[in-house]
């Protein structure tokens, strides 16, 4: 079938419609940044600045041990970390704990001794006070991302309660069980840093990780960590992209038949960012010769999000259609030629 074929460009406005209907949440704290899992930006106030960030450092402890251990490996607890202080398990020099136990009991119960022994040639592995030991709330949020990628590290970061060698661990993440979706990943406060956290919540089809340091209380802190995980996840739909209900483009058909609608083979539901528009591209012929039967393939829709596709699926016809008989085609050819006469006259 030869045909020559047109290319649509139509901005999708499904999902720009609305905008952002949550107003942005009014927080406190040093600084904060909001997330997705994707790569998006969401939500930030001094995202950048250098601020203390307490026992989060112990996201960086733990991603370097695994580089340089194995979860089987066992530490023999040496003085200086059982006599670091502050939040802790107690250990005893000459403790033999394996590199796993220490991890749970560092991410968990954020215990400074589990992080020493795990990393004592460290400057600060416990991210208790020390000059110039700062972060930001954009890199701490990347460490979590990061290690949120290891499994173990998923496994554990999640759990409220956890048994070891002669202990009990429990977590200190207060969001865990209470704000639907939560998964992690790090608390931390000092006098210095205040309350911190960057946490990670699931929803549907999309994960958003809010970072908040230096709150003034522990409940300041989970109410609005709370606050930017909800709205962070408010900010996305599962939608359909590709819609099997939608005509997207007609095509002529000859012996006087009435146009053939072109329709998507089948629906592709995305979790997309709301106020941002997709791109469609629509590519179909401008006339089709017969026959055509239902479903036949004669075009396709490809959708994009900032140049990038996203989704695609075939146009096919919406239904069949024959190609007349002769009687047919020589009633069409009369019809037409009594009209040109009576244009004439007309």
């Amino acid at each position: 079938m030869s045909v020559k074929f047109r290319v649509l460009l139509v901005a999708a406005a499904a999902l720009a419609l609305g905008s952002t209907a949550l107003a942005a949440p009014h927080v406190g704290g040093r600084a904060y940044l909001v997330v997705s899992a994707s790569g998006d930006t969401l939500l930030q106030r001094n995202a950048d600045e250098q601020v203390p960030m307490a026992s989060i450092t112990k996201l960086m402890t733990v991603l370097v041990t695994l580089e340089h251990a194995k979860l089987d490996d066992v530490v023999t607890v040496e003085r200086q970390a059982a006599e670091v202080g502050e939040s802790s398990i107690y250990l005893q020099p000459g403790d033999r704990l394996t590199v796993r136990e220490l991890i749970e009991a560092a991410l968990i119960q954020s215990a400074n001794d589990a992080a020493v022994a795990l990393a004592q040639h460290f400057v600060n592995p416990d991210g208790l006070d020390a000059a110039g030991h700062y972060s930001s709330a954009r890199d701490v949020t990347r460490l979590a991302e990061i290690l949120m990628h290891v499994p173990f590290v998923r496994s554990v970061v999640r759990l409220r309660v956890a048994h070891i060698t002669g202990r009990t661990l429990h977590t200190w993440n207060d969001l865990l069980g209470v704000f639907p979706g939560v998964i992690g990943v790090k608390t931390g406060h000092t006098s210095e840093a205040g309350w911190s956290e960057v946490a990670a919540a699931r929803g549907r089809g999309v994960t958003i990780y809010a970072t908040l340091l230096g709150e003034a209380t522990r409940s300041a802190r989970n109410a609005d960590l709370a606050q930017l995980l909800a709205w962070g996840l408010a900010q996305y739909r599962v939608v359909p992209v590709v819609s099997t209900g939608r005509v997207y483009a007609t095509a002529s058909v000859p012996w006087g038949k009435r146009s053939l609608g072109l329709v998507a083979a089948r629906e592709i539901v995305r979790v997309e960012r709301l106020g941002r528009p997709l791109t469609e591209r629509v590519v179909t012929p401008i006339v089709v010769s017969l026959p055509v039967r239902a479903g036949q393939r004669l075009g396709e829709v490809r959708v994009y999000d900032r140049g990038r596709l996203v989704a695609a699926s075939p146009l096919v016809a919406d239904r069949s259609i024959a190609r007349p008989g002769m009687l047919g085609r020589v009633g069409w050819y009369a019809e037409r030629t009594l009209d040109h006469i009576g244009g004439w006259f007309g």
